[in-house]
């Protein structure tokens, strides 16, 4: 079991139907902004519990839980192939997100919201040395995370190929890429490839990398965090799919 805590985070599980088995709520919480989650609980057959903030910072494991805690079953990684099937489903070109050891949770969860909000079609992480789906990974995403599917695999660089079989272009971002994410088409079937915190792409998964591009920057700082540059490159893949559909 795993807890997700937070408003927003709960209240997204409680709406996608997740399988919550407890909703605990901090005596004296105000219940006015947690009405609409109660009568989700109420309608999905949550048991609700009340007890003193204190047992609900031992449940989230933080104090910033914002006076509501649920506890539901363990996250349930899905397969690249179901991520492909979402975009079929919905009529669309892939546009997948890799992950090449991301390793901070938070920065995680804001890509899984970025991906979410932006339209692609799921997130694909490696399972070891890298973050998982946590309930601070769920509390960054916004409540993201039960609306955007996340794929996990044994080899990121394995999962390029393979998806580069089956007609997706994969497209890595670094600093000294050679072209400009702009100069990409973004809008035929796509996987952003973004590398780990400090280490960026690894060498083997930049390899295989149909393009290595960077974000256009002015200023003195010559990187972007890899949630930031994940979500500049999803906007601009938004922007030309939209563009290509003559939005």
């Amino acid at each position: 079991m795993r807890t997700v805590h937070g408003v927003n985070p709960v209240r997204e599980l409680l709406r996608a139907g997740g399988d919550a088995a407890e909703l605990w709520v901090a005596e004296g919480a105000e219940r006015g902004r947690l009405a609409e989650i109660l009568r989700l609980a109420r309608e999905g057959g949550v048991r609700l519990k009340e007890a003193p903030r204190q047992k609900l910072d031992r449940l989230a494991g933080t104090d910033r839980h914002q006076g509501v805690v649920a506890v539901v079953a363990d996250y349930r990684y899905r397969e690249v192939e179901d991520l492909r099937e979402g975009a079929r489903g919905r009529g669309e070109p892939p546009l997948l997100v890799l992950l090449d050891g991301i390793e901070d949770p938070q920065n995680l969860g804001a890509i899984i919201r970025s991906a979410h909000a932006l339209g692609a079609h799921g997130v694909v992480i490696p399972k070891d040395r890298a973050a998982g789906i946590t309930a601070t990974a769920a509390k960054a995403s916004a409540g993201a995370v039960e609306h955007c599917p996340v794929a996990r695999v044994t080899n990121i660089a394995q999962a390029m190929e393979a998806m580069k079989e089956s007609g997706i272009w994969t497209v890595g971002l670094a600093a000294d890429g050679k072209g400009e994410i702009a100069s990409v088409d973004l809008a035929i079937p796509t996987a952003l490839v973004v590398g780990g915190e400090g280490q960026g792409l690894r060498r083997l998964v930049r390899e295989r990398c149909d393009h290595v591009v960077r974000i256009p920057m002015s200023g003195e700082i010559g990187s972007l965090n890899a949630s930031t540059s994940a979500a500049i490159c999803l906007y601009e893949a938004a922007r030309q799919r939209a563009r290509s559909r003559g939005g």
